[in-house]
C-alpha cells in the first residue's frame, strides 16, 4: 500500500510497514515542518493514505470538508513503540481496502472507519 506517514507518526511504525513491503514516504525524512494543508495535498497528489497521531487533520477532513485519498488517525497512547506499530500494521493489514477515502481512528481496542460521506 502507498502511504504518507506525518511527522507526527512515531519512526518504529514507519519502520514496520516498510518492513512488511508498504511504500511509505515519511515526512520528517523530507520536509518537515510543513502545514498540515500542504501533507494532505502531497497525500491526495501522490494518491498515498496519510497515516497522523495529529488531530488537525479530523478537522481539514469533516468541518473544511477537504478532500482526501483517505487517513489513518493513530491515537495509542500509553503503548510502546512495537504495540502502536504492530496494531497499525494489522489494521493495514486487514482492512486496506476500507481505508482508501475514509477517515479512520485506531485507538487500543477500537477501530473506528468512516467512509467519505458518512
Amino acid at each position: 500500500m502507498n502511504l504518507l506517514a506525518d511527522e507526527s507518526v512515531d519512526a518504529p511504525i514507519v519502520a514496520r510497514l516498510r518492513a512488511d513491503g508498504h511504500d511509505v514516504t515519511y515526512v520528517a525524512e523530507m520536509s518537515p515542518g510543513i502545514s498540515d494543508n500542504m501533507v494532505l495535498n502531497l497525500a491526495n497528489r501522490k494518491n498515498r493514505l496519510l497515516l497522523t497521531a495529529d488531530k488537525d487533520f479530523g478537522d481539514l477532513v469533516f468541518r473544511q470538508r477537504r478532500l482526501n485519498s483517505g487517513v489513518v488517525l493513530i491515537r495509542l497512547e500509553g503503548l510502546s513503540s512495537k504495540e502502536k506499530a504492530d496494531l497499525t500494521a494489522s489494521l493495514i493489514a486487514q482492512h486496506s481496502q476500507q481505508l482508501t477515502n475514509a477517515f479512520t481512528v485506531i485507538t487500543p481496542g477500537v477501530i473506528r472507519i468512516r467512509q467519505s460521506g458518512d
